[in-house]
């Protein structure tokens, strides 16, 4: 996966873009993606996303609700289904 651009609903009346970064550093047993603030000069880190061989995923970080946590990661795993 490269790296993307996800709208996550924050709220009722708020969206962020979320910038979200392939970890190919992570030496892991699965898939792991850095997240941040999109368009900004400086980002910030919202956390990070690591999913297992069996496609389950957790989430690392203490920014994102359950409910956005959910998003990015249905984002992504219908990303790389894509390409």
């Amino acid at each position: 996966m490269k790296e993307a651009i996800a709208w996550v609903k924050r709220g009722p009346e708020a969206n962020e873009v979320v910038q979200i970064v392939p970890d190919l550093v992570w030496k892991g047993e699965g898939l792991c993606y850095d997240l941040y603030t999109a368009y900004e000069p400086a980002p910030d880190h919202l956390g990070r996303i690591l999913f297992d061989a069996a496609g389950y995923w957790i989430y690392d970080g203490q920014v994102l609700r359950i409910v956005e946590q959910e998003q990015v990661a249905k984002f992504i795993m219908n990303y790389v289904e894509v390409i």
